[in-house]
Formats: structure tokens, C-alpha cells, sequence
């Protein structure tokens, strides 16, 4: 059975350290927290620190941030970008099923491409509830079903080719299913497409690994890029735009 293991991580990260050309999740995950709570003050934890992109600004806006990671290249990582952005983060190497920390000691947890490596979500977001105070929110960030990125991964990881071992994705309704199965009461949700696209991107990366071409990170045409924006921006107000997205979130609070 394929699976997404400590090893799969540690090559990764240990070839990823550069915040300025990796592609950024155009702050939608701190853009859902920030609806519900201002950070400034509070104990965060992020589950599987990736880059740290997110735990950095939520240190710069003022809250306490402490990252958890089962892979020491992955800390090494978030620490050099910490450093580089002038903040302080509580570094933690440990596993996500078995954290270190008391019953009810953070106001939020949020983790992001991390619920889709586990094949039953439901011990990860337990433990997530265990560390949470009373009222806390949970940010789950996920990969959305319905997108031409799951066909592309999922024959991947068919061919066994797929970078972090195996993966799922969901749709929407099925991620909120499962918060609530995890005892938490569902109070946001939140998503977004790739910007640019898959295809662009994919392009991208596969001109420079060629050492063909570096084309622009974030390519800006006009007109089109303006009819592009102009177009999200209508989609993304209708009820089915959170089925078509790349990526989606739910927000959980702790009764």
C-alpha cells in the first residue's frame, strides 16, 4: 500500500528553502482565520510547518506561533525563513498524532497539505481537538476533488511517481463531514484556484528543470490578465465556485 512517509518529506524539503519562487497560497488560509479571530496575542500551532509561509505572518501580526514537524529538514526550513523575516517561532520536531503539549493550550491550530497524507483523518483531528482551549478554531486546508490537478496527481501516484508517496483529495462537503465527525461545530469555509493555472504552472516548472526557460512566476498580459481578474472575481461569489477551486478550507471551533 502506497503512503506518504517521513523520507518522502525530508527529500523534499531538503531541495526546497527559496519563500520568493515558490508559489504561495495567496494568503487564504490566514484570510479565513482572520475572520473569525485577530491573531495578535494568541497561542497558534501549525501542524507540518512546510516553508512556515503562513506561521511567519501570523508572527508578525503579533500571535505566539509554534510549529510541529516529524521531519527535521522541514524545521530547518522554517527556521532560515524565520530568521530571514525577523520573527520568532517555537520549533517542534514530533509526530501530529502524539503531540507534546498539554490538553487545551492553543486558541488555533491550522495545518495545510498535511489531512490528505492520512488515510483515516480521524486520529489527526482528534489530537488537534486534545491541544485546542475551549472555543479554539481548527484551519484545515486541503486539495479540492473536482480539479484537473487530482487527475494529474492520482496518475502519479498510480505510477508511483507522485512526490509525497500517496495522497486524497475532497470535495467540500465531505471535508466538512468529517470536522464535524471530530466533534467540532463547522463555522467557516474558504478556497481558491491556482493563480496562475495548473498548466502554466506546470509549464514553468518543466521549461526550468530543462534549463530551457524561467518564465515569469506571476505573468500579467493585459488585457487579459484585467478580464481574468474581472472573471474570478464574479465566479468566485457563486455558490458553486467552492467546487471548482484548487484548494479549499473548513474552519472548526471547539465547543
Amino acid at each position: 500500500m502506497r503512503a506518504s512517509t517521513p523520507k518522502h518529506w525530508d527529500d523534499y524539503w531538503k531541495k526546497q528553502d527559496d519563500l520568493d519562487d515558490a508559489y504561495s497560497n495567496e494568503d487564504r488560509l490566514i484570510d479565513g482565520l482572520l475572520q473569525l479571530m485577530d491573531p495578535k496575542g494568541k497561542r497558534i500551532l501549525e501542524v507540518g510547518g512546510g516553508s512556515g509561509r503562513d506561521s511567519i505572518r501570523l508572527a508578525q501580526m503579533g500571535a505566539e506561533v509554534t510549529v510541529i514537524d516529524y521531519v527535521e529538514s522541514s524545521l530547518g526550513v522554517v527556521a532560515r525563513n524565520a530568521e530571514r523575516a525577523g520573527v520568532h517561532i517555537t520549533l517542534v520536531l514530533g509526530d501530529a498524532l502524539k503531540m507534546p503539549f498539554p490538553d487545551n493550550t492553543f486558541d488555533a491550530v491550522f495545518h495545510q497539505g498535511l489531512m490528505e497524507h492520512f488515510r483515516d483523518e480521524q486520529p489527526l483531528l482528534r489530537e488537534n481537538r486534545r491541544v485546542l482551549k475551549p472555543g479554539g478554531l481548527v484551519l484545515i486546508d486541503v486539495p479540492q476533488k473536482y480539479h484537473i490537478y487530482t487527475l494529474f496527481k492520482q496518475t502519479l501516484i498510480a505510477m508511483n511517481r507522485w512526490f509525497a508517496g500517496w495522497e486524497t483529495q475532497y470535495s467540500i462537503d465531505e471535508l466538512e463531514a468529517i470536522v464535524r465527525k471530530a466533534g467540532f461545530e463547522v463555522v467557516g469555509r474558504y478556497g481558491d484556484w491556482m493563480c496562475p493555472g495548473f498548466f502554466y504552472r506546470a509549464a514553468r516548472r518543466g521549461l526550468s528543470a530543462l534549463g530551457v526557460a524561467k518564465l515569469p512566476k506571476y505573468p500579467r498580459i493585459p488585457p487579459f490578465a484585467q478580464i481574468n481578474d474581472a472573471w474570478r472575481g464574479f465566479w468566485r461569489r457563486t455558490p458553486v465556485a467552492i467546487y471548482t477551486f484548487a484548494m479549499i478550507g473548513s474552519i472548526g471551533r471547539k465547543a
